[in-house]
């Protein structure tokens, strides 16, 4: 299976890797009815020829296969109300990403409600109310409603009205009888129109059972979409590279071993339900981390290129890692003595596009400092916990003279206060690590840092002792700070 085979080689970073592309099951097709609809920051963009890459290699520059940025194909009614199930259920995150996204002005969304189905209506809107939501306009569009029980989910009649339905399921323990129930509650609903659903943690599900309730929601008569993914973990999105399969096969299992990203899993579901290659599409996602992989090389050379993850998704579904392979074979068949021949009037050089890759490189960035900020405010938290905890116990223990507040005392133990936060929050987040090794690399650490330190306040006193012409034989072995150092040696 493809997606073992790519965790083996990050395992194993000595074997090699080799990548077999796969096509997806709907190719890109221009339609021509007049009411479909189009997403795109390069609307007005001229088309690029084909010949203009001819003599470019594709295979060390992903760009020559690749044409100019240009419209992608977007889904109709996607208008009304869309309600989303399965959120806002814990006080470790506020899960607003999905919101913001169905909320974003620069989608395709024209939602004039947003519909937040939770199990406690009075919680959700603590969690959901936030400062940013009123100043993106998610607040005027915000709506709440609280489910017959816990865990349930909507029925027809709290459908009723509702033109969009995006379902999350994490980790559910009968996760595929829930599609089969979302498929049934959906084709009743007269109003419902498409349905979104994503199973996270959904690994080792059966393919046979997972094709059945592919089938289930082929037969409800509405517009479909669901993205399988493995464990979540809060990474920023779009920082890995992805392969899908088609879900309800066996190379579409997902391992139990899979992590993926929990902002880029709300990306994908998003994406995919205004795209119209998304329609009627059931796919699992995992990240990839081999970079020699087509998928990696291929879906960076998209964002250095300058398309928006619409456009990106969009290529990476309706093309995929085929169409570029067949490329790059087709190229070594027509070029089989190659050896220069770029072209100047290359489509990606222009300002245009520079600039559009420098954004998303910025927006990368902020998104990478976000999910940074967040942690160092974590562990600065718990941090200055136990600082405190340390002062008053040093303190009737009679270690620390009366004189020295909790400042002062806090400021020279902060280095050691941080360590013991970083270890509490990895806890907490239930990554692996060994504490007894952590601790005995702080110590060693600590010790080489003051070893410098020692050595730069002799080196400072020796100058200034030279200077002044007050340097003895009897401090010279003293202030030697070299000597010192083979001395120990």
């Amino acid at each position: 299976m493809r997606f073992q085979a790519h965790l083996l080689v990050a395992a194993c970073a000595a074997k090699s890797f080799i990548s077999t592309a796969f096509a997806p099951s709907v190719s890109f097709v221009s339609k021509a009815s007049t009411s479909a609809r189009y997403i795109s920051s390069w609307t007005d963009a001229p088309t690029t020829s084909s010949s203009e890459s001819d003599n470019v290699n594709p295979i060390s520059n992903v760009q020559a296969y690749l044409k100019e940025p240009g419209p992608v194909e977007a889904r109709n009614s996607l208008d009304g109300t869309v309600l989303v199930s399965g959120l806002v259920k814990t006080t470790d995150r506020t899960d607003q990403t999905l919101f913001d996204q169905l909320n974003n002005e620069e989608s395709i969304f024209s939602f004039s409600k947003i519909v937040a189905f939770v199990d406690d209506a009075s919680f959700a809107k603590k969690r959901l109310l936030s400062r940013s939501a009123r100043y993106t306009g998610l607040l005027d569009k915000l709506d709440f409603v609280q489910a017959e029980a816990k865990g349930a989910l909507p029925t027809v009649s709290q459908l009723d009205g509702v033109k969009s339905w995006v379902a999350y399921l994490d980790q559910e323990p009968n996760m595929l009888e829930k599609v089969h129930e979302i498929a049934k509650i959906a084709k009743q609903s007269s109003s419902l129109v498409n349905v979104a659903i994503l199973l996270a943690g959904a690994s080792e599900l059966d393919a046979s059972e997972s094709l059945q309730a592919v089938e289930a929601l082929k037969s409800c008569g509405k517009q479909y979409t669901l993205v399988a993914v493995g464990s979540l973990v809060d990474t920023p999105q779009g920082k890995e590279a992805y392969q899908f399969e088609e879900f309800g096969t066996t190379e579409g299992i997902i391992p139990s071993t899979t992590r993926f990203s929990r902002d880029e899993s709300c990306r994908l579901i998003s994406e995919l339900l205004q795209l119209e290659c998304g329609v009627n599409r059931a796919l699992s996602f995992a990240e990839i981390y081999n970079v020699n992989a087509t998928e990696v090389r291929l879906v960076k050379g998209l964002r250095a290129a300058g398309y928006s993850r619409p456009q990106e998704i969009d290529h990476m579904i309706r093309l995929g890692p085929k169409a570029y392979d067949e490329a790059c074979e087709a190229f070594l068949t027509k070029n089989p003595d190659y050896a220069k021949g770029y072209t100047n009037d290359l489509w990606w050089e222009r300002p245009e596009y520079v600039e559009a890759r420098n954004k998303m490189r910025e927006r990368d960035e902020e998104d990478i400092a976000r999910v940074k900020d967040e942690r160092t405010l974590a562990v600065e938290k718990v941090a200055k916990e136990w600082a405190k905890r340390e002062y008053f116990r040093q303190k009737m223990a009679g270690a620390v003279e009366a004189s020295i507040t909790e400042e002062e005392y806090t400021k020279s133990v902060w280095e050691r206060a941080m360590f013991e936060g970083d270890i509490r929050y990895r806890q907490v987040k239930g990554e692996r690590f060994d504490e007894v090794e952590a601790l005995a690399d702080f110590k060693a650490q600590q010790e080489r840092k003051a070893a410098v330190m020692l050595k730069r306040a002799k080196q400072e006193m020796k100058d200034i002792l030279e200077a002044e012409d007050l340097v003895g034989e009897d401090l010279k072995p003293i202030l030697d700070a070299d000597a010192e150092e083979k001395k120990t040696e």
